[in-house]
């Protein structure tokens, strides 16, 4: 099982140059900003298993989430795996359409056989491993201005493996019961 999520990461630069610190006087910083576009960081996360991949892309189509969820299943670690079962939430280049898009039909099809798609209920994102895993990457590594798409992949990538490295894990604390009261629109009542 492998969580999966996207975020756009806006590129900024400064609008003005931060000045040193210099005796007798602070340094000092402008919040002031030019946009330079955006970028997407893809994270796959293993909740049962100290493990995660992340990649940068410059965009999120249809063909971008597919070649994605290939280097997944190209991995090492699940290269042998006959299903892989692959929780993400509803959005439009979530789908098995999107190998056809990408690769020739024979590959897309045998792509398509072996990823099984859970999708999150709507508004509940916040289930999904790979959300806490992504705002930790955002604060950790890219929370200063990036104002080139180049420099965002190397950071994202060693990042990724920085933390697997470390075997840092996730330690979910929704139980059950918590699920049975906040979702209790998604259990059936049974009446006596």
């Amino acid at each position: 099982v492998i969580c999966m999520d996207e975020h756009a990461k806006l590129l900024r630069a400064d609008k003005w140059p931060s000045q040193p610190a210099r005796p007798g006087h602070p340094a000092t910083y402008d919040y002031a900003y030019v946009r330079c576009g955006t970028c997407t960081v893809w994270m796959f996360v293993e909740p049962l298993g100290p493990w995660r991949m992340a990649h940068a892309t410059a965009r999120r189509t249809a063909v971008d989430w597919a070649r994605q969820v290939k280097a997944l299943a190209d991995h090492p670690r699940y290269r042998h795996a006959k299903r892989l079962i692959l929780v993400c939430d509803h959005l439009n280049t979530h789908v098995y359409a999107s190998f056809y898009r990408a690769f020739p039909r024979a590959e897309a099809e045998r792509r398509a056989r072996r990823v099984q798609r859970v999708f999150m209920p709507r508004h509940g994102s916040w289930l999904n491993m790979a959300e806490p895993e992504l705002s930790v990457l955002t604060r950790q590594a890219l929370s200063p201005r990036r104002p080139t798409q180049e420099a965002v992949p190397a950071q994202v990538t060693a990042w990724a493996e920085a933390r697997h490295a470390a075997q840092k894990g996730i330690h979910w604390q929704f139980r059950t019961a918590d699920a049975r009261v906040r979702l209790k629109h998604l259990y059936p009542s049974i009446e006596i």
